[in-house]
């Protein structure tokens, strides 16, 4: 991630330092979803120019709550301890909607990956954090090998 930004973010807003035990599993995951929307576009977008419906549609392809959860299950083996606790909390939060085109396992599933991401960019792991969205857009992209 861009660090200089962030910290630029930080300090313009001045936004205090907060343990990431502070935010619930649905916070977590609020977050998460737009760093993902966010590096999502950005690696879309850095594949060259076209029309805004075709990024879009490329986009809307890893965004699904389907896709992510196939991406959590790819990269449930890679978590750490703390990463996989935080996944679970995610992913066992009571939410009180469905995400169109998913069944409420998928859309639980892909709540834990987004409370992961917005566990990582809170706690500043960007290199973490890149390191296992590299490898789940390799996966959904047909690049990444499937879990055994």
């Amino acid at each position: 991630m861009g660090e200089d930004l962030i910290l630029e973010i930080k300090k313009a807003f001045e936004i205090p330092c907060r343990d990431y035990t502070q935010y619930g599993p649905l916070t977590l995951a609020y977050i998460g979803d737009n760093i993902y929307e966010l590096v999502n576009r950005t690696v879309t977008v850095s594949m060259g120019d076209r029309q805004v419906e075709k990024l879009s549609r490329e986009c809307n392809e890893r965004a699904k709550a389907p896709a992510q959860a196939r991406a959590a299950h790819f990269l449930l083996p890679e978590f750490t301890e703390e990463e996989a606790a935080v996944y679970r909390r995610g992913r066992n939060a009571t939410v009180y909607t469905k995400a169109k085109n998913a069944s409420m396992t998928e859309y639980h599933e892909a709540t834990g990956l987004e409370a992961v991401i917005g566990y990582l960019y809170l706690t500043e792991r960007y290199a973490r954090l890149t390191e296992l969205l590299k490898k789940a857009f390799d996966f959904l992209d047909g690049n990444g090998e499937e879990p055994s």
